[in-house]
């Protein structure tokens, strides 16, 4: 199975800023491995010192649960089926939106988090992300160029 390179991580905090920017966001955005562990981090000026744990934990959410983020918001709450979860392994887990994991095929190979906005807009960002590496692997070929804003890869 392949591994999520630093290059592929690169690309993607590049376009998660960007989208970012384009918001009006200022975001901290991580990215994990298969594992849950940290590959690539980026603050963008005026991100809040919180954001960047919580992106981080965001990443590695959606690595462990194999899951986004988000899909643990509801079952969380008081009365589902998996209230108080976001209070085990030494709360790591988030259930807010913004975390989202990278998958090749069925196999999920790392995760993207995001910080720095509302959960719909943490998701929307990293959403952009996730998207950029789908479309790395629909064209794997190296010599073609796919253009994603104004970010080349």
């Amino acid at each position: 199975m392949a591994k999520l390179s630093l290059e592929t991580a690169k690309r993607l905090l590049a376009v998660a800023e960007q989208k970012s920017r384009q918001m009006g966001l200022a975001s901290n955005i991580a990215i994990v491995d298969d594992g849950g562990n940290l590959i690539a981090f980026l603050r963008m000026d005026h991100a809040r010192i919180a954001g960047i744990r919580i992106s981080q934990d965001k990443a590695w959410t959606s690595v462990s649960m194999q899951m986004p983020t988000a899909n643990l918001t509801q079952a969380a709450q008081p009365g589902g089926p998996s209230f108080g979860i976001n209070t085990t392994n030494h709360g790591r887990i988030v259930i807010l939106g913004g975390g989202i994991p990278l998958k090749k095929g069925d196999h999920i190979v790392g995760g993207i988090g995001v910080s720095g906005g509302t959960s719909v807009q943490d998701a929307e960002v990293a959403n952009s992300a996730v998207q950029a590496f789908e479309a790395m692997h629909e064209n794997p070929n190296p010599n073609i160029n796919a253009r994603i804003g104004n970010v080349r890869f």
